[in-house]
């Protein structure tokens, strides 16, 4: 199995809306109370604006002509101050492959891409969020040598 990774371009958007449904549709069980359900969660006009964000990056994982992963970046910068130090952060917003080609290391090759990216570009840390119920992604990100960082807390009021 041949796995390339490459920039997205505009004419990936129809291929890439179900891996986009995927990441939504899980946020969306686990979460109900925050997410809403949507059969379109990442406009096409959301997308070109990403694509032409020199900030943002999607790079996505084709096998022969098969659309099978995607992962979506931001570049984020904290400026020093009394409190932190100057930081250059990517952030990884999205990883999704698609449910038939799981197991098979499209992960893995899109987060190490990502992570020689990041390190390409001379970039402090990468960084993610992930929901504490997504016990399989948390075992994926363990799994490449990703550890937690800050934990976010809540309690619901309504």
């Amino acid at each position: 199995m041949d796995i390339s990774i490459r920039k997205a371009e505009q004419n990936d958007y129809e291929s890439l809306l179900p891996l986009f449904s995927q990441v939504h549709d899980l946020h969306v069980l686990v979460r109900p109370d925050l997410y809403k359900e949507n059969l379109t969660p990442v406009e096409q006009e959301f997308f070109e604006s990403q694509l032409s964000d020199v900030k943002q990056q999607i790079f996505v994982a084709t096998i022969g002509n098969d659309l099978v992963g995607v992962i979506v970046t931001k570049e984020q910068e904290l400026t020093e101050n009394s409190f932190v130090k100057a930081r250059k952060i990517l952030v990884i917003n999205s990883l999704s492959v698609a449910e038939k080609y799981r197991s098979k290391g499209i992960g893995k090759k899109l987060t190490k891409y990502v992570f020689d990216y990041g390190r390409n570009l001379r970039f402090d840390s990468i960084e993610l969020g992930v929901s504490e119920k997504n016990t399989s992604a948390i075992e994926f990100y363990r799994s490449i040598g990703m550890t937690t960082k800050s934990r976010k807390m809540e309690i619901i009021l309504s």
